[in-house]
């Protein structure tokens, strides 16, 4: 005789079955957003994206985060790692065969196809840009060209180039730039790594994909041991969010 099936559906999957709360996720899986621009997005009343949106909250897969450009201002993040984890989860409780996600793949190294380019911008090209055009370009292989810039000229943090090394990644020679340099180039994907990069971000040629990531500025912690976790956490989050950008270039590079 069978045992009896009384178990409730893994919390995830009744988050994400709702269309307003899957649209919200497929929204901020992309880029951080303010809920202004996620009203307009997902076509919906304020209200009820607001109402959606501290669903998600509750259940952590959305985290919020005030602007360091417009104190007003919240962008709202998808916890990418976090919602991998507990859809592998809920995949598992189903059948165990469905718990171990592939490994993402790397980007295609089709030498006949041009390398993608991904400029990432903040305030000074010194720590969050810098770690970003360093991660991408040492996972990244000779599919993408990764480059950074500021909407200031300073120097790269001594803190950014030693953690890349505790990581194995040498950023040794790499150096700040303004975004004056690349203008008028073509990109991919311009990626902004601060709220104020953002509200000054040039419109570049091509129409590349446009996308924010909001981290906070780890070089504004102070403390030698507390800046270090920052950098750490930084680098993290990169790692993370960068492991899942390169599966959408690959999925671009292939014509998927």
């Amino acid at each position: 005789m069978s045992a009896s099936l009384t178990e409730p559906a893994p919390p995830i999957l009744h988050l994400l079955a709702h269309d307003i709360r899957w649209n919200l996720a497929k929204a901020l899986a992309r880029s951080d957003y303010r809920v202004g621009e996620l009203v307009t997005l997902v076509q919906q009343p304020l209200k009820l994206v607001s109402y959606h949106l501290r669903q998600l909250r509750d259940g952590q897969l959305v985290h919020e985060r005030r602007s360091a450009a417009d104190g007003r201002d919240l962008y709202y993040t998808l916890d990418l790692a976090h919602v991998e984890h507990v859809y592998h989860l809920a995949g598992e409780t189903l059948h165990p065969g469905l718990g171990d996600g592939a490994p993402a793949a790397g980007p295609s190294a089709d030498t006949d196809l041009a390398p993608t380019r991904v400029l990432f911008l903040c305030t000074h090209n010194s720590a969050r840009s810098q770690m970003a055009e360093a991660i991408l370009r040492h996972i990244g292989g000779s599919a993408v060209l990764a480059f950074s810039a500021g909407t200031e000229q300073t120097a790269v943090h001594p803190q950014a180039i030693s953690i890349l090394a505790a990581h194995g990644i040498d950023a040794s020679a790499q150096t700040s730039k303004h975004l004056d340099r690349y203008a008028g180039q073509a990109f991919d994907y311009v990626i902004t790594v601060c709220d104020r990069a953002r509200e000054t971000c040039p419109l570049f040629p091509g129409d590349p994909h446009q996308i924010h990531w909001s981290f906070p500025d780890p070089a504004a912690i102070t403390g030698p041991l507390e800046q270090a976790q920052a950098f750490e956490q930084i680098y993290t989050q990169l790692l993370t969010r960068m492991r899942f950008l390169l599966t959408i270039i690959d999925r671009n590079r292939r014509g998927a």
